[in-house]
């Protein structure tokens, strides 16, 4: 009885500060880390390594070129996962890395340009984020160049749950 007593007691003193703490979350743009490269001249190649333990909404990904005469063509977004979410219904996910293929119009080598990506996900902690947008700047190579190396989203932002 005493052990009961006692283990209801603990129960009592602990599990409010355990309860208020609530999951970890990492920060969005951890959970959903964005890298780009330009391919060639017409193509950049998006990356999004979704972390363990959350998953990106295909629905969700949009994305721009400035400047505007550059302009973007229509994303190739991989298949995903169909998940029956409590936020959306019926929706299909990304998880772990997801590259997505964005053809630019009217480019020329050797253009400068900033692509902006916006993006949602969630935790399965049961946790939704709110819609990220973040820009990269990248070079075309030159027509017979290879492709350049991946950049990562700046400015990282300061988390709204840590």
């Amino acid at each position: 009885m005493r052990g009961r007593c006692r283990a209801l007691l603990a129960f009592v003193v602990f599990a409010p500060s355990a309860l208020a703490a609530g999951p970890k979350l990492l920060p969005a743009e951890e959970a959903f880390r964005l890298s780009a490269r330009a391919l060639d001249s017409a193509t950049i190649e998006i990356r999004y390594d979704v972390a363990d333990g959350y998953y990106l909404y295909r629905d969700k990904l949009r994305f721009a070129v400035q400047p505007a005469p550059l302009g973007a063509g229509t994303p190739v977004l991989p298949p995903g996962k169909v998940h029956e979410d409590a936020f959306f219904g019926a929706s299909t996910i990304y998880r772990g890395p997801a590259v997505i293929r964005l053809p630019i119009v009217a480019a020329k080598p050797g253009d400068r340009l900033t692509l902006v990506a916006d993006s949602q996900g969630c935790a399965d902690a049961g946790v939704c984020y709110p819609p990220q947008r973040q820009s990269l700047q990248l070079v075309l190579p030159a027509a017979a160049g290879a492709a350049t190396p991946p950049v990562e989203a700046e400015p990282r932002r300061k988390s709204y749950f840590n």
